[in-house]
């Protein structure tokens, strides 16, 4: 729980995210390789300065969109290192991701802490299903076992409830929670149960779809993958849900946002492999995914180049 008398750690990492997510979007960098499937560092250097230089409100590596459960341990400490590095050392809060079991969740978070990330964002636990109470240990088995502060990601197979959500906020070091769920009716008693301070944010696919429902429900922050490789699309929306600016939302949505979904979900794995995609071509040096995912077939990458090139002309951009 986030108490005046607790720990100063993650009270200032909360108060830093609370701050980042005010000003700007969520980034989720994506993870560069080459053709040949090895991780490209100097790619995703790149990348990463490219994504701070718009003045995202915190940078989220190794997560899904990042590919995180394609990473070996060496290769998730160069892209927790190269993102603190280009995060300036703290002028925006940097969060890894972690996540399988706790065990193995506790070694990666034991490499981002050496790395100097600010936090951990937990992702969903592979395969099994699980009670509340295993949910809730899981949490608490990864703080025992690192400073940084948590953050759980609610999404697929892991679904907090009430009790398990006053449970988990009262772990020193877990300060919110990522929904993707987009349950409202259930995010919103969590939002009420939760004590003062804690964060939440809006983890939805494509989460500007229902940005404005989210923050009907008081969780106006969200992360954006399109601003992986759209920084000007995703900061024309962000400035415009902030300023309560309909008509560019409708417009933004309309022309944009609701086609790529549904470019999106023609092929299991088109939220990360059709990101990076749209991030090659505008000539970001991002690499191929890795399997299991795929990369676009050519017919779906035409569809995918025309309507990134009108989508910018919307904010008066250009590919």
């Amino acid at each position: 729980m986030i108490d005046v008398g607790g720990d100063p750690g993650p009270q200032d990492v909360a108060r830093r995210l609370r701050e980042g997510m005010a000003r700007g979007v969520l980034s989720f960098p994506l993870t560069a390789f080459r053709d040949d499937g090895s991780l490209d560092p100097d790619g995703f250097r790149a990348h990463v300065a490219g994504r701070l230089a718009t003045a995202p409100g915190a940078v989220f590596p190794a997560c899904g969109t990042g590919e995180f459960f394609s990473l070996d341990e060496d290769e998730y400490r160069t892209v927790v290192s190269v993102t603190v590095e280009e995060a300036a050392m703290g002028s925006v809060p940097v969060v890894a991701g972690t996540g399988y079991g706790w065990a193995q969740a506790a070694r990666f978070a034991r490499i981002a802490e050496e790395a100097g990330a600010d936090a951990l964002l937990v992702l969903p636990h592979y395969l099994v299903e699980a009670p509340q109470d295993g949910l809730a240990a899981q949490l608490e088995q990864l703080a025992a076992r690192t400073r940084l502060p948590i953050v759980g990601y609610q999404r697929g197979q892991v679904a907090y409830d009430i009790g398990t959500l006053r449970r988990i906020a009262r772990i020193p070091n877990v300060i919110g929670v990522k929904d993707g769920h987009s349950d409202l009716d259930r995010l919103q008693r969590l939002t009420l149960a939760a004590p003062d301070g804690f964060l939440f944010f809006n983890g939805a696919a494509t989460a500007e779809i229902q940005a404005r429902a989210y923050a009907t429900v008081g969780v106006p922050a969200y992360s954006s993958a399109v601003h992986a490789f759209a920084p000007e699309i995703a900061g024309a929306f962000f400035t415009a849900l902030r300023d309560g600016d309909q008509g560019t939302l409708d417009k933004l949505l309309r022309e944009f946002y609701v086609p790529f979904v549904e470019l999106r979900d023609r092929v299991p794995g088109y939220a990360v492999s059709l990101v990076k995609a749209a991030a090659r071509l505008r000539g970001e040096r991002v690499g191929p995914v890795r399997a299991p995912l795929t990369d676009p077939a050519p017919a779906d990458l035409a569809d995918l180049k025309a309507l990134l090139t009108s989508g910018l002309d919307l904010v008066g951009a250009s590919l």
